[in-house]
């Protein structure tokens, strides 16, 4: 399986709404997701390039694999 690398905000944003997620709101340059299911709120801060630990833990707190959060980053 391929590596996780880092990406823009706006790839790991339409990946999370592809996946269910909804935005709540803004805080400074930090986005809120909600999804259902989720135990707490997804934030995705608005980086050029997304640090892999944001990405691990948003997909383990949305409850995506790496598998589904591959399938999903080829269609955006």
């Amino acid at each position: 399986m391929p590596r996780i690398t880092p990406v823009h905000w706006r790839k790991l944003l339409k990946v999370l709404e592809m996946e269910g997620a909804v935005v709540v709101g803004q805080t400074g340059d930090h986005i809120e997701l909600k999804k259902p299911g989720a135990i707490r709120r997804l934030v995705v801060p608005k980086y050029k390039s997304i640090p892999v630990f944001i990405i691990e833990n948003n997909l383990k707190t949305a409850g995506v694999s790496r598998q589904r959060y591959f399938e999903l980053l080829r269609k955006v």
